[in-house]
């Protein structure tokens, strides 16, 4: 097996940004759309809250995509965090966002899809039994072919990614023109504004981060995308824009169209209000498609976590084995051991392993989105291609929102919270053994 060549490309063949594009999608449109709005239907009945919950989530994706834009255009290589931390801070503090990553943030919402893919599958086919069955298969399925060359996997990637943003936009528009069934209304009302500052509120805002997550996964496959300085910050803003768009639409259109008591605390909203729009039968169809629209989700995260662990393992000696890659440049162990996690995770409580990513994944992302002001101030000459507008509005709202979501996370959830310290902990546990092998990093560019 050969190793990827020293700049981090893992590639011989690149990718456009359309395709960096498909993979932010990708990553995105998965189990949070599907899923957010039974849970929030839970505590909150208003129309209007309920989408002033996707405009914020969407509002903190778009300021994190252009702060990772400018970063990623000045520094660019595959690992995402973990490489941007390394260069800006410190190795060590790379190295405890690449853990996170390594163990469960990627392996993690691979198996939540799998499990929904299965769920829809199963439900649609009317043999529950089998859901596991399916979840298992797919997630081997996907797994395998991004085992191949780079094309496949980034042609595979383009091709179901395209075909789930049709199936959920038309979705959305059915719901929209399917009015009168639903029962909440999207007029404001004086009692909204007491929901928005309460819990639910907050609880719902958990949930809406997850689904938006994903935003930044053009930044882990930096290296393998052609003109990345100026590729990657398009594919970032235009692929998290279009989730948003997206989003509200198909909220708004479940909404519009389904009784809240009959998604309100369930997780297959989408097969519900498919069969609600269409019957039994056209419910089924949809569902089954809604299951396929999901392997774009598992494929995304298949693609761009593994970089992250080939990363690791071309920077520190112990973890080499991760850097291998076969014949085509493709991190095959790194990819098989995020595959065994994820088939591992299967069997886990969804809400709490949300909830529990959420806090840790925050902690990564606001270091990092912190981090482009920490560059502008050390490195005033680096040269970026691609500059943060309307700075510093866009790293200011991302933090405030960040702050208020990890403090109400430790309020409303100190277990999952605390667990995500014990995973950081570990990590720099791990960290004192591996960080005396590492390999001398690049300086960072005047």
């Amino acid at each position: 097996m050969n190793h990827p060549d020293p700049a981090g490309s893992s590639a011989t063949a690149k990718i456009g940004w359309p395709v960096a594009a498909a993979l932010v999608i990708g990553n995105m449109v998965g189990v949070g759309v599907f899923t957010s709005l039974g849970w929030q239907l839970s505590g909150i009945d208003s129309g209007f809250v309920i989408l002033l919950l996707w405009v914020l989530g969407g509002v903190y994706a778009l300021c994190g995509a252009l702060c990772y834009g400018e970063l990623v255009a000045a520094l660019p290589r595959c690992g995402g965090e973990y490489h941007l931390l390394s260069r800006v801070y410190h190795p060590a503090a790379g190295f405890l966002s690449g853990w996170i990553s390594l163990t469960v943030g990627f392996a993690a919402p691979v198996a939540f899809s799998a499990l929904l893919f299965g769920t829809y599958l199963a439900a649609a086919l009317e043999i529950p039994e089998s859901a596991m069955v399916f979840s298992v298969l797919v997630l081997l399925a996907v797994t395998a072919c991004h085992l191949w060359k780079l094309p496949v996997g980034g042609g595979f990637q383009l091709l179901f990614t395209v075909l789930k943003f049709i199936l959920v936009l038309s979705l959305a528009f059915a719901g929209l023109l399917h009015t009168g069934g639903g029962t909440v209304s999207f007029t404001p009302s004086a009692g909204d504004w007491a929901v928005i500052a309460g819990a639910p509120f907050a609880i719902s805002l958990f949930y809406v981060n997850y689904s938006f997550a994903g935003w930044n996964a053009a930044a882990y496959v930096a290296g393998e995308v052609r003109d990345p300085a100026r590729s990657v910050p398009r594919a970032l803003f235009l692929g998290t824009l279009a989730v948003l768009l997206l989003y509200l639409l198909v909220n708004a259109g479940f909404l519009a169209s389904t009784p809240v008591e009959k998604m309100a605390g369930k997780e297959e909203v989408g097969l519900i209000a498919a069969q609600h729009l269409f019957g039994e039968q056209g419910g089924t169809l949809v569902g089954i498609l809604i299951a396929f629209g999901l392997i774009s989700a598992i494929s995304a995260m298949t693609w761009a976590g593994p970089r992250v662990g080939q990363m690791l393992g071309q920077d520190y000696a112990p973890l080499q084995i991760l850097a291998r890659t076969n014949r085509h440049r493709i991190p095959v162990f790194a990819i098989i051991l995020q595959a065994l996690l994820a088939l591992g995770l299967l069997w886990a409580e969804p809400k709490a392993i949300i909830l529990y990513l959420e806090f840790v994944l925050n902690l990564s992302l606001a270091a990092t989105v912190f981090g482009m002001v920490v560059l502008r101030y050390r490195k005033p000459g680096l040269k970026r291609p691609f500059r943060c507008p309307l700075y510093p509005l866009p790293p200011l709202l991302f933090l405030a929102m960040a702050i208020y979501l990890e403090w109400r996370l430790l309020v409303e959830h100190p277990i999952e919270s605390l667990c995500g310290l014990a995973t950081i902990a570990a990590g720099a546990i791990i960290y004192l053994w591996v960080g005396q092998k590492k390999n001398p990093p690049a300086p960072v560019p005047e």
